[in-house]
């Protein structure tokens, strides 16, 4: 079974790439480009990790990292920030509020895949 990768991003251009790449790469993918549309995702499947764009237009990104951090079907779900802000302080910022890893925007596809392996990895644990 192909592991399953919910993407959030708002921005349509981002989003299409991570998807096509991720299907090339043997993933499942679906895309929400809101907070409503990610939460309504997760009800309908699990994912086995988040690519979460941390500005989402007017939202912040990291309330659904919170979020998923306080429901226990969600809470050990890998969270990877995927995001244009590239300072350290930001990153740590990310990894506070309950991500997993940080991958800067412009992607760097083989980190990209690293950390995903890294985190899908770890919950077969």
């Amino acid at each position: 079974m192909k592991p399953y990768i919910l993407v959030v991003e708002d921005n349509p251009l981002n989003s299409e790439l991570l998807c096509d790449w991720l299907e090339v790469e043997g993933f499942e993918v679906s895309s929400a480009e809101d907070l409503s549309t990610a939460r309504s995702a997760f009800e309908a499947r699990r994912p086995d990790a988040v690519l979460l764009d941390v500005q989402l237009g007017n939202e912040d990104g990291l309330s659904l990292a919170g979020w998923m951090r306080k429901e226990a079907n969600f809470n050990s779900t890998p969270i990877i920030a995927v995001t244009a802000h590239a300072m350290v302080t930001e990153q740590e910022r990310f990894l506070h509020a309950g991500c997993n890893a940080c991958v800067r925007k412009p992607i760097n596809f083989k980190e990209l895949r690293e950390e995903l392996e890294r985190w899908l990895r770890a919950l077969k644990r």
